[in-house]
């Protein structure tokens, strides 16, 4: 593995110490994805405000890392209680609104991929889904209403709703949400919260390349969250 990495840049052999060290490549990869990442902020921002501005609540920008979501970007909330995560923060997946957006619009196989080894998921909370099975189940909702509600899954008495934002290649590459004390997404419509982020990650998604499909998908995702 090693000459290989060494063969293609990543790595380097001293031929003093015997050690390896990182490669020039490893920067050119890590300016790869900073230049991505600024780009997708700078795309999100101004919706992350905009959503902000509606709610009074704090607003986040996520993107997936393995089992974990990393928050990117984060509008404060303007509410005397209001939530705040550290920008650069990882928390788990299946924990959150955000990472289980993004894992419900990503290939089946990732799912079973990322927990193949687990026999029960990590708790945070009593609310934490803690089996596979009851996760698929919940991504298979999420899918169908077109967003995805945590609700103190993993942190008790903070509820997020979250929805994912789509690239050029229609992946599901991040996600945004809104996060608050419990008490105000309960008697929030979540729902019509649901649809304020859609409108506003759709807009992020076409400035990233991609090409909505409204209409058909739009009505049976208010029938399925009618229905529910």
């Amino acid at each position: 593995m090693l000459a290989t990495l060494t063969k293609r840049g990543y790595v380097t052999h001293s031929s003093n110490s015997g050690r390896y060290v990182l490669g020039y490549k490893v920067v050119e990869v890590a300016n790869g994805l900073q230049h991505s990442l600024s780009r997708l902020r700078a795309v999100a921002r101004p919706h992350l405000e905009s959503i902000q501005r509606a709610t009074g609540e704090t607003t986040n920008l996520v993107v997936l890392d393995g089992d974990r979501v990393i928050y990117v970007d984060q509008v404060e909330g303007s509410r005397s209680v209001r939530m705040f995560t550290i920008v650069g923060a990882a928390a788990l997946a299946h924990t959150t609104a955000s990472g289980k957006a993004i894992l419900a619009y990503g290939p089946p196989e990732t799912v079973a991929a990322l927990y193949a080894d687990h026999d029960e998921l990590e708790q945070l909370t009593p609310r934490t889904m803690t089996t596979v099975e009851a996760l698929q189940g919940d991504l298979a909702r999420i899918k169908r209403r077109g967003y995805a509600v945590d609700n103190e899954e993993h942190e008790e008495g903070v509820s997020c709703v979250a929805v994912p934002v789509f690239d050029h290649a229609g992946r599901a590459c991040a996600a945004i949400s809104v996060s608050a004390p419990t008490a105000r997404i309960v008697h929030a419509d979540t729902a019509q919260l649901g649809t304020l982020l859609r409108e506003q990650a759709g807009g992020i998604s076409a400035a990233l390349g991609h090409q909505s499909q409204d209409g058909k998908d739009g009505r049976d995702r208010a029938a399925a969250t009618a229905a529910e």
